[in-house]
């Protein structure tokens, strides 16, 4: 099993990165992990303060849960990924059957600010991006499917998200194997990353 650690600032094109790396690959052959679906369980915590809680740090994600589902999977054994909603800001009853498969990608904003999990990954990647344009990308998905205002994602943009970025996320880019610039725009970034991917899976390696 290869597992692909794909980190960078909220909105930087993380997603882009993962979408071509699943089109590369057949999709019978990946499986997708978000470090999103990992929030602790904060529910017993009343609903005005779980929405002041601070989200980017590391104390945020139960790393010790992800970490045991992934050697899981690594031993070839099915696990059960929790789900989170971010309207409630609280881990939800459902979850998601994870079967092993030849690739895993761990996505997240953290996923290597965290030792553990960063030493369980054959392959590290950072997308970067301009801090400009992350802010208009959180605007634009914050406001459409989280329900905030514009005004209230500036604030938190101010007040969380960007000295978590430069206190933990930043920092985090010196770990990486590959740093792709410009975010999901840089296209031969991301085919370099893809093809060699592709090139460490025995099933392509016999082609």
């Amino acid at each position: 099993m290869l597992i692909i650690g794909i980190a960078g600032g909220t909105g930087s094109g993380k997603t882009t990165v993962v979408r071509s790396i699943l089109d590369s690959l057949p999709r019978e052959e990946v499986a997708v992990i978000p470090q999103d679906c990992y929030y602790n369980d904060n529910k017993h915590i009343p609903l005005e303060e779980r929405l002041k809680m601070n989200y980017d740090e590391p104390a945020a994600i139960e790393w010790t849960l992800l970490c045991e589902h992934l050697k899981q999977l690594k031993e070839g054994k099915t696990v059960q990924m929790p789900t989170y909603d971010f309207i409630t800001c609280a881990r939800l009853a459902k979850t998601v059957t994870v079967e092993p498969r030849e690739v895993v990608v761990v996505e997240g904003i953290l996923v290597l600010a965290d030792k553990p999990l960063r030493d369980m990954m054959d392959v590290k990647v950072f997308v970067d991006a301009d801090a400009d344009e992350r802010l208009i990308r959180v605007i634009h998905r914050d406001c459409i499917e989280r329900g905030r205002t514009p005004q209230m994602v500036i604030d938190r943009y101010e007040e969380t998200l960007k000295p978590m970025h430069e206190l933990y996320i930043e920092p985090s880019k010196r770990y990486a194997d590959l740093i792709v610039p410009q975010g999901g725009h840089n296209r031969v970034a991301i085919k370099l990353l893809t093809d060699y991917i592709r090139s460490l899976l025995p099933s392509f390696g016999r082609n």
